[in-house]
């Protein structure tokens, strides 16, 4: 294992670490008396004429990836093509009522009030399907593209049918109002909690001090899933911002109180060639707090990388007796302690 070939290493004078961390993160933040208000968020579904979807949104993703999570929320909910949904977002002239994105909140608290209102076009349109297939509501389900009779496939209605006699309004159940538009507000009942374990292996160069990330395997518990490769992306993007912080990034000052880090120049942040390919898995304990059971996972992987390697380097250098070492832990601090130091 790891162990034995960290201490095979040792006896030619090679130091390699391993460095474990284990977190608990508090997310989707709400409800609003718990933060101080505004922990609710917004959402916005609208079935157009044409039988494609418009999704509104308050939240506002910058590279999280809602534009497609919602739309694969609400096609799955309609038995329609992700292709035919549309997120919008970021304009306050069409979405007036939200709160945002941060906090790892987006799809967890504004993705869950997107699929409420989705729950409710549903419900309406299972009413203009039962009137028209001559059924009850709960007897109709939505299938792939139609909506039809529960064990009975061969009394069902398409899909863009329902839409145009819902906005035709001739054949809509008496005291029905025209068109497909709902929004809902979600307010969670409590915070989630998101969980991971990483670990991490780096070797250090005995020359110039340089640690050299050899592994790293990280598991994280973010609830249901969406969309793997977004969380995978989004994970990946948080290991490398929390190993940078962990091993280049600093804002240095002279002693005048000048900057000297202000530009990509002078501040040193990963490259692709810094890491090796991240192992990940993970485990799905759903939350409780959202009818999706979701906890987010946006900000996993800075957490519980910047400790892991840290502690790989400390643990490297633990035959030199250090037990603590400052970020960024970069390579002059430790050659410094490989040359100011006698190994054990």
């Amino acid at each position: 294992g790891l162990r034995q070939k960290q201490a095979e290493l040792r006896k030619q004078g090679k130091y390699m670490g391993i460095g474990l961390s284990s977190y608990v993160e508090i997310c989707s933040a709400g409800p609003s008396h718990a933060v101080g208000g505004g922990g609710w968020e917004a959402g916005t579904v609208r079935i157009e004429r044409t039988g494609k979807v418009s999704v509104l949104t308050g939240v506002s993703p910058h590279g999280q990836g809602q534009e497609t999570s919602f739309a694969q929320i609400v096609a799955d909910e309609f038995g329609i093509e992700p292709d035919d949904v549309v997120t919008i977002h970021g304009d306050t002239g069409r979405v007036p009522s939200g709160i945002g994105t941060f906090g790892s909140r987006g799809t967890s608290v504004g993705g869950t009030a997107v699929y409420l209102a989705a729950q409710d076009l549903k419900e309406k349109m299972k009413k203009i399907a039962a009137h028209l297939l001559e059924a009850t509501p709960d007897k109709i389900e939505f299938g792939i593209g139609k909506l039809l009779v529960k064990g009975n496939s061969g009394r069902s209605i398409n899909f863009k049918e329902v839409v145009t006699v819902a906005y035709n309004a001739v054949k809509l159940p008496r005291g029905m109002e025209p068109g497909l538009e709902a929004t809902r507000f979600f307010e969670p009942s409590n915070f989630t909690f998101p969980f991971g374990t990483h670990v991490c292996v780096v070797e250090i160069d005995e020359e110039t001090g340089e640690p050299r990330i050899t592994k790293y395997v990280a598991v994280d518990d973010c609830g249901n899933v969406i969309n793997p490769l977004l969380v995978e992306g989004q994970i990946h993007g948080g290991l490398v911002q929390g190993i940078g912080q962990a091993l280049h990034e600093e804002v240095v000052y002279d002693e005048n109180g000048q900057l000297l880090t202000g530009s990509l120049m002078d501040y040193a942040i990963p490259r692709a060639h810094d890491f090796p390919e991240f192992e990940l898995d993970r485990t799905v304990t759903p939350s409780p707090v959202n009818p999706l059971g979701l906890k987010g996972v946006g900000e996993a992987g800075t957490i519980g990388s910047t400790p892991a390697v840290v502690n790989a380097v400390v643990d490297a250098l633990a035959p030199f007796g250090i037990t603590h070492i400052d970020m960024p832990v970069r390579s002059e601090k430790i050659w410094r302690i490989l040359k100011g130091r006698k190994a054990s």
